[in-house]
């Protein structure tokens, strides 16, 4: 595998899972990569959902100036790699996106073998949020080190 430069969350309209999994990775990652959140259905502009934001203070980190963007095809170059939280996102960005493939563009848990989806807490409480951010933590330290593990390899 490949050493990737940019490392891309995305998902629905990128205000929750994507922001807060690619802050998260930023906090672990042990590569030199830009890590960035991209949402796939954009409009306009939002700021991070308000329960997020809560959660992601609550564990030290700070998005008050977050506002989501579009994943666009010059997002990804040849040393990108794309993560979804659902395989229908996944399915959005391979058939929308013309520099999305299935060498760059994964569904996260089935990259690290994970069974289990990440959770969308969308709608939940508090705890479903901080649920969910505990999920992204403990799958983005997996990610951490098979990248890192797949760096080392090619040394």
């Amino acid at each position: 595998m490949r050493k990737y430069k940019r490392v891309i969350f995305a998902e629905g309209n990128g205000i929750t899972r994507a922001p807060m999994a690619a802050e998260i990775f930023k906090s672990i990652y042990s590569g030199d990569a830009e890590i960035l959140s991209r949402g796939i259905i954009v409009q306009f502009s939002e700021p991070l959902n308000q329960k997020a934001q809560a959660v992601m203070i609550s564990n030290g980190i700070d998005l008050t100036d977050f506002e989501s963007q579009k994943l666009v095809a010059s997002d990804i170059t040849l040393d990108t790699i794309v993560f979804t939280m659902e395989a229908s996102s996944l399915k959005k960005i391979l058939e929308s996106i013309d520099t999305a493939n299935e060498e760059n563009t994964f569904l996260l848990t089935d990259f690290v073998g994970e069974e289990l989806p990440i959770m969308n807490p969308f709608g939940g409480t508090l705890q479903t949020y901080g649920i969910c951010f505990e999920m992204l933590k403990t799958t983005l330290k997996k990610l951490n080190d098979r990248l890192c593990e797949d760096d080392t390899k090619e040394a």
